[in-house]
């Protein structure tokens, strides 16, 4: 004989959203005040009261960054001394539970050690805490006493023969370069899809002031497309074309690899955060099995955030594209390598995006006899 029973239970279909982190930055500099603190900002903080009332290269690139970070920019600072280390003030956010998607390190780097060292730092996040990062370091402005020439060798040197894929480097040509693409990288009404070249975003605000040499030589587009060319980060003009806007976003990544330019690490970084908590989900779930049916629905779950990332809207006639492209049948493939382990290969394809445009005219000399 038995009792009969009832049990009603919830079950979790893991359908939720992840948090997402992208466009959040921390920015790590020497403050004047909180040293040794991690401070939240926003568009609403008084840089005075939570940084301190003197000038500081920390206060004037989260200025810059702010400006051009539109109405919900926000950031995390970290102030440290001026003897004090980027590496204990990163550790600590980690430490304490911080995500952010990119590292800004306000204190100019001397040489191509330095960029390594900040590289390592992003993989040992990723090794340690599964988050992915990029960091954004700079270099020094010019010195008044030297000449372009001289400035451009230096510079050159710095990232000769350097491989840091997660890197990318800015020269403070302006003073506070690194924070106005920092702002731009961080601004929500644009996709991170969309490159710091965009010029339909809008021009820079709050570039400091023209730069010249010990000659008087003011800063050449031509100086900026040799530092383009060493895999510097820098702005540019259009001649007869208001504004100043930026070039490329340049990751220190060596000729050939997929992750040049900042857009491309960002959507496959994006796609990372958002499938790691699907296949945590997943451990020891043997509804993810070797079976047909149990491979299709898995496949079909782990293709949701492609979809959502591909997703785009249309509005007065003009389509505003999603992060990617519609992902396809095989741009997820699930490969047992024993039965207890699987691996998952995944596909993203970025949009074209044009960035050299060239027009050829024609003139048409043919009469026209028609009455």
């Amino acid at each position: 004989m038995a009792l009969g029973k009832v049990s009603v239970n919830n079950l979790n279909l893991s359908q939720g959203a992840v948090t997402a982190v992208e466009r959040y930055f921390l920015f790590i500099g020497v403050g004047a005040k909180n040293v040794g603190s991690l401070i939240p900002l926003n568009t609403d903080s008084d840089l005075d009261v939570q940084l301190g009332i003197p000038v500081s290269d920390l206060k004037t690139q989260i200025t810059a960054a702010r400006l051009n970070g539109g109405d919900r920019w926000a950031c995390l600072s970290a102030p440290i001394a001026a003897n004090g280390g980027w590496q204990d003030a990163l550790q600590k956010a980690q430490q304490q539970g911080y995500s952010v998607e990119g590292v800004v390190i306000t204190t100019p780097v001397e040489d191509g050690a330095d960029l390594s060292a900040m590289h390592d730092a992003a993989v040992e996040l990723s090794n340690t805490f599964g988050r992915r990062v990029f960091v954004m370091a700079a270099t020094a402005g010019i010195d008044p006493t030297k000449t372009w020439a001289e400035y451009l060798t230096a510079q050159k040197a710095i990232t000769l023969n350097l491989s840091a894929p997660r890197v990318l480097v800015v020269p403070q040509l302006h003073g506070n370069d690194l924070g106005v693409l920092a702002g731009r990288l961080a601004n929500a009404a644009t996709s991170i899809a969309d490159s710091p070249m965009r010029v339909a975003s809008g021009s820079l605000l709050g570039l400091g002031p023209v730069p010249s040499d010990k000659d008087g030589v003011p800063l050449q587009s031509a100086l900026r497309a040799e530092l383009d060319k060493a895999r510097f980060s820098v702005s540019q003009t259009y001649p007869d074309y208001p504004g100043v806007y930026w070039g490329d976003g340049n990751m220190l990544d060596a000729p050939g690899s997929d992750f040049l330019v900042i857009e491309y690490l960002r959507v496959t970084d994006k796609a990372a955060r958002q499938i790691r908590p699907l296949l945590i989900r997943r451990v020891a779930d043997r509804r993810l099995n070797n079976s047909p049916n149990s491979m299709a629905v898995n496949v079909n779950a782990l293709m949701a955030p492609l979809r959502a990332m591909a997703k785009s809207t249309t509005f007065a006639g003009q389509v505003f594209p999603g992060e990617i492209e519609q992902p396809r049948d095989g741009d997820i493939v699930l490969s047992w390598t024993s039965k207890t382990s699987v691996e998952a290969y995944i596909k993203l394809r970025p949009l074209n995006c044009p960035k050299d445009l060239t027009a050829n005219i024609a003139l048409d000399l043919s009469t026209d006899d028609t009455e």
